[in-house]
Parts: structure tokens; sequence; C-alpha cells
């Protein structure tokens, strides 16, 4: 008992501003590993600075990261980009007040009721977490997303606005404005709008990259607004620029609460002491942990269910940032942390025996929240004499904990006093943070996503594949497979273009004519005129 106080106290990082601690002692890291690691961190700490600074991190693109200057603009490398995250900070609270005070309404006249915000990845991760922590019930906008190119997930948000559609402010994010799965939503917001005789540029609003496509579209369509992102903010960091902070800002979150919590953590973060810096001692934990390659998975459990979509959100953070094949010299490394996670205390129920007894392929990180609920005027109930249902969230927390100690698994908890606008951008700043210091410490680009670019071209292929099928096919031309693959100039492609058939089909745009073998196969086109691609 004696010893694991110690230890306790030995490594307890705290932050009373915040409201925030870091306890790594339940981590199995041998005597003297701390001080190993200085070094190797105060080389860490020193890149960072770099970063914060204005070189270029990612060489790739021949970008600056900056998405630390997003809650403090002073530290940006040229007066144009503080003035810019100014500016565009205070638009997007002007924006905010006059959609709630109707002075941007929808053409009835009536007010904005809901929000329909389209992105993917980062542009819609952030932005849900924001929502799903820190949102009200009686927030002036209901808000839902579409953040895939799925119709049938499209169809049930639509479903679900319902009438409203017409009291929707919809919100288009995307950097580049040719990310395909947000150019595909917007469409078929589009369509939803003029089915309802409504004129979607009427209630549209986008957020982009100055000049990009989507940008060009918004300015002649006369959106409602415009708001910038910017090259050097990566998608999966940009929930503190107008990504997260307008659909925060129209759902009446304190986004000045959210920024000053960020900007206190980086702060804290910036101390270039080891065992006095939060984001050191986590990514200093990972690299243990993982024995500095990714050998074990990080499980994400939150003991509140305001963050139960922080592991999601963390899965990209973390694993786009650290996936990588190569190091900074070019040699193969293979590295990466994969994060998953549930709730508490639903992984009681769910993956705890595993945790405790199965492979001990991971190490957990607990997210313990102290205060019970927000609403601090509600009585509080006791479900059984002295205790609350609270005290049973805190209760499984700690016995879980314990369990695993016992079990030989390492833990790292971070307490928070509440969930707040404050404590949430805190949170997410100190991932941010550990996630950059870690990538240094294995010698990999935490800014560049080679493998993102890789999926997203080899999905252009099937769809250029398919473009020339369909183009065929509406000939009135049928073969097997085979035939057809060798027709459209890919003959090593008959897979692909097996499955593509096999899309085609189930949706009645292509049709079986005659049965064979498996791989045999006949696909054809006879009523092209009556079955739109056929």
């Amino acid at each position: 008992m004696h010893d694991r106080w110690t230890r306790f106290n030995a490594y307890l990082v705290e932050n009373q501003d915040l409201g925030m601690a870091l306890d790594v002692s339940q981590v199995n890291f041998p005597p003297g590993y701390l001080e190993v690691m200085e070094r190797p961190m105060s080389a860490a700490f020193d890149q960072m600075h770099d970063i914060e600074a204005g070189a270029i991190a990612n060489p790739d693109e021949d970008r600056m990261v900056g998405h630390y200057w997003l809650r403090a603009p002073d530290l940006a490398p040229a007066p144009e980009i503080r003035d810019a995250i100014s500016s565009t900070v205070a638009n997007i609270e002007r924006f905010a007040a006059d959609v709630h005070s109707g002075r941007v309404a929808p053409v009835s006249g009536d007010r904005f009721t809901h929000l329909l915000m389209i992105g993917i990845g980062g542009s819609a991760l952030g932005p849900q977490l924001v929502a799903d922590a820190l949102g009200t019930a009686d927030a002036p906008l209901s808000i839902h997303f579409i953040d895939n190119t799925d119709p049938d997930g499209m169809d049930r948000v639509f479903d679900a606005i319902g009438p409203d559609l017409a009291r929707t402010l919809i919100v288009v994010v995307s950097k580049s404005g040719g990310t395909r799965e947000t150019r595909n939503g917007m469409l078929e917001a589009r369509q939803w709008c003029a089915r309802s005789g409504l004129t979607f540029a009427r209630q549209a609003v986008a957020v982009t990259g100055t000049g990009s496509a989507l940008h060009r579209l918004a300015t002649s369509e006369a959106w409602l607004a415009s708001f910038p992102m910017w090259d050097w903010v990566g998608g999966r960091t940009s929930v503190t620029g107008p990504v997260g902070l307008l659909p925060a800002a129209l759902q009446r979150i304190d986004i000045q609460a959210f920024l000053e919590g960020a900007r206190q953590m980086d702060r804290h973060t910036r101390v270039p002491d080891l065992r006095r810096n939060p984001a050191a001692m986590l990514s200093a934990m990972w690299y243990h942990c993982t024995a500095g390659r990714g050998a074990k998975d990080m499980v994400i459990l939150p003991y509140k269910d305001r963050l139960s979509l922080f592991s999601r959100y963390l899965q990209q953070l973390v694993m786009e940032s650290l996936g990588k094949a190569l190091d900074l010299q070019g040699r193969p490394v293979h590295q990466g942390l994969t994060v998953y996670g549930n709730k508490g205390s639903t992984d009681q129920h769910a993956y705890v025996q595993q945790l405790r007894e199965g492979v001990h392929n991971f190490f957990v990180t607990f997210i313990h929240v102290l205060e019970d609920r927000s609403h601090h005027g509600l009585e509080t109930l006791e479900v059984e004499e002295g205790v609350t249902s609270g005290d049973y969230l805190t209760g499984f927390h700690l016995g879980t904990r314990r369990a695993l100690l016992e079990a030989g698994r390492d833990t790292i908890t971070i307490t928070l006093r509440r969930v707040d606008a404050r404590s949430l951008g805190a949170l997410i700043a100190l991932f941010e943070r550990a996630v950059g210091l870690y990538a240094h410490l294995a010698g990999i680009n935490a800014y560049h996503q080679p493998g993102v670019e890789a999926g997203k071209r080899a999905a252009g292929r099937v769809v250029a594949i398919q473009k020339r099928l369909l183009s065929l096919l509406r000939q009135g031309t049928s073969g097997t497979v085979e035939e057809l693959a060798g027709s459209i100039g890919s003959p090593d492609e008959a897979e692909t273009v097996y499955h593509v058939l096999e899309h085609l089909c189930a949706n009645g745009r292509a049709r079986v004519v005659k049965d064979g073998l498996p791989a045999g196969k006949v696909y054809g086109a006879r009523e092209a005129s009556s079955g739109g691609a056929a």
C-alpha cells in the first residue's frame, strides 16, 4: 500500500487551473526510465518549438503546421496569419449571433432551427465530438451530420430533419473543395432541397480553402457565408479552427472557453521538463508501453457518456499521425499506435474480461470525471443508502483500474474536474501535443498522410473503371466478366469489374442475362433506355 501511494505521488502531473491531472503510476516502467528519456525528449521539445515558430513540418507538401496558432494567434510567424485567425473567430461569433437573432434567416423569414454539417474525417469527427460532449437540449439549432458517401445514411439524416429542411442551415466543410465524399453529400443535400422547392444556396455556408472549387462555387452562387481553412492546418487538428468553432458557436457553445482551455494546455505542455509536462509524460508512457514501435494497442475508456466519441476522435488524430511505413530517413519502420475504446461502465459488460485475462496486447487510458452531472440544481438521488449512480460509476472505474493492475496490465488515468468547453479544449490539446512528441521519439513525420492519399487514388481508379464499363453497357454490349474487363482495356482488373458489376446489378443499373460458372457470369444492358445506366 505504501509503495503504491509513494509511486502515485511521484508520478502524478496536475494542473489545478485546468482541473486536470495525469497519473502514470500504474505503468510498469523500469527504474531510471524517465532519466533515459530526458535526452530524446529534450530534442522533441526543440522540434516542437521549431514547428510552432513556423518551420516546414510537412515536407511532402512544403507546409508549416500551425494548429497551435489557432488558439494563440500571437504565436503565428507572420502578421497576416495572426490577423486571419483573429478576424475569422470574430466573424464566426458575429455570424452565429446573426443566425440566433434571425438577422440571417431562412427564405421563409422564420429562424434556422437545424444545422446540417457535411464533411468527413477531421471535418466531421471534431465537430461531432464537441457537439456530443457539450451540446444541450436547449441549443438554438439541432445538429445533424453527413460524414460518409452512403446514400442510405444520408437518407436517414434527411428523414430525421423532415419538414424542417427549410429551416436547416447547411454547412459544407472541405479544405480542397474536391473531397469526393463531401461533394457527394453536398449534391445530395442540393437535390433534397430542390425536391422541397428550396434554393440550396439560400441556406448554405462553406468552410473551405480560399480559391478552392468549393469557395468559387459558394461565391458564384452567393451562399450565406464562407469561412477559411488554411493549408497549415490538417483536418485531424482542425477542431480549434473554423471547422470546429463554427458549429460550436451555432450551438451556443462557449468557443472562447474552448480556445482558452487549449491555449492553457499548450502553455503547460511547452514546459521543457519531462516530469512536469503532461504531454511529454503521456508520450513517454506510449513509447514504453509499445516498445517504441506500436507493439501494443491503446484502449481509451472514458467514464463519462459525454466523452463516448473521444476514442473515435483519437483514432484519426493518433493513427493517421503515427501510422507510417517510413521513418524520417526513408527507412521502412511500419510504425503506428492502434486506438479503440468504449465507455465506462459499458466496458464492464463488453471487453474488460479480455483486457484482464486475455492476450496482453494493449494498455489502457482511463478518463475519469469528478463531477457527476452538469445540472447542479438537480436533487441527488441515492440509489442505495449513501450511494448515488455517480458513486457507482466511480466505483466501476476504480475497480476496473485495480483489477487490471492486479493482472499486470499497464493503465494511465486522466482525471478531469468536469466536462465543459474549457476542459474539452485542454484534453484535445493534450493529445495533439503528445502525438507530436511521440512522433519525434519514433523518428516519423506526424503531419503527412501518404496512405490516405493512396486510398483516394485507388478509389479513383475503381470509379474510372466503372465509368468505362457503364459506357460499354449503355451501348448494348454484354459478355463475361473477363470479356468486359478486356473490352474496357483492363484485362488484369477482372476482379474489380466483377465487384463493380455486382454493385450495379444490386441497384438495378445492370443485370445478369445468363448464369454460368461463378467467374463466368454474363452481364449486359438490353434495357438501357428504361433502366437508367442499366
